[in-house]
């Protein structure tokens, strides 16, 4: 079915990136105000009429998490008591999604939590993007539509990138995300043997893959104190790396990272705009690939009640 109206809102986490959506899709952003009371609680009011309506939450639950994800809910909810018929949290970056098992005793699923929550808020549907582990589509009790940031990094890469290619993981667990990129960008791949010593500290172990005299791309799907991915720009390099470039959907940059960044031996770096990056907190090689087309075509499929992956296989 098809549904009569479309409205697409923001929360305080990215009004840039919902903006630049409902400007690639001929829409004005729908109005709501999102403010605090004087004890810190969060206040929302929706401004426009949704009464039947088809509505879009864009709020990437990004840091300060707990705050982007509390005004989430709360969105969702006023939108649900305001009659809205259909209520869809786009969520270009979906936080505590590192906790999506039990790695050790007595500690928790954060992961499923925040899927719990969104859900009993009153949300129909999830879009979202490269999520940190794709089982976490699972979680969510209702349907989810996981998009791939690829398509929206493969024109400006393959603009610097050159000939003679090699795609490298900075870990064993990003080879599928890594052979993504390979495949489309017909390169070679080579992956970073490391090991986790502490939530915030790796030790590289091996180099795995031909890098000598290469032009090296290392990707990530999220790059949090920076650690993981500088480290793999280090060893590429002094294992004869022509030049380096880093490529990562999410910039969540906590910590050192910007300063780890800016002193890698790196020759570009590509985030997308799934989070914001202020001024004084942007590396100072970065390149911003926007996801708003992507997500506005998605949003655009979704409320015509089209297949989203159909508009996505041939490019991811």
């Amino acid at each position: 079915m098809t549904f009569h109206r479309l409205r697409v809102f923001s929360g305080n986490a990215h009004p840039v990136l919902a903006q630049a959506i409902t400007e690639a899709m001929g829409l004005e952003l729908g109005e709501a105000a999102v403010g605090r009371f004087p004890d810190g609680e969060i206040d929302v009011k929706v401004l426009c009429d949704v009464r039947g309506a088809d509505c879009f939450v864009v709020q990437p639950t990004c840091p300060p998490v707990n705050e982007n994800l509390m005004e989430l809910l709360i969105m969702i909810d006023c939108l649900r008591r305001a009659s809205a018929d259909r209520i869809t949290a786009v969520l270009p970056y979906f936080g505590y999604a590192r906790k999506d098992r039990k790695d050790e005793g007595r500690v928790p699923i954060t992961a499923k939590l925040a899927a719990n929550l969104i859900t009993e808020a009153g949300a129909d549907r999830v879009l979202t993007v490269d999520l940190h582990a794709a089982q976490i589509q699972g979680f969510f009790d209702i349907p989810v539509d996981h998009l791939y940031a690829r398509p929206a990094f493969l024109p400006p890469l393959k603009d610097v990138l050159g000939d003679n290619l090699v795609v490298v993981s900075p870990d064993v667990g990003g080879v599928k995300l890594v052979r993504a990129y390979s495949k489309a960008l017909g390169a070679s791949l080579a992956i970073i043997d490391k090991r986790r010593v502490s939530g915030s500290e790796t030790h590289v172990e091996n180099l795995v893959g031909e890098v000598e005299g290469k032009n090296a791309l290392v990707v990530d799907d999220m790059v949090s104190t920076g650690g993981s991915i500088t480290d793999a720009a280090r060893i590429v390099k002094a294992h004869g790396a022509k030049s380096v470039f880093l490529a990562a959907t999410h910039g969540v940059l906590c910590g050192p990272a910007v300063e780890r960044l800016d002193n890698a031996p790196v020759d570009g770096i590509f985030f997308s705009d799934s989070i914001p990056i202020p001024g004084d907190r942007s590396p100072k090689k970065l390149k911003s690939v926007s996801l708003a087309p992507m997500l506005a075509k998605a949003i655009e499929s979704i409320h015509k009640s089209e297949s989203v992956s159909r508009l996505f296989d041939s490019l991811g």
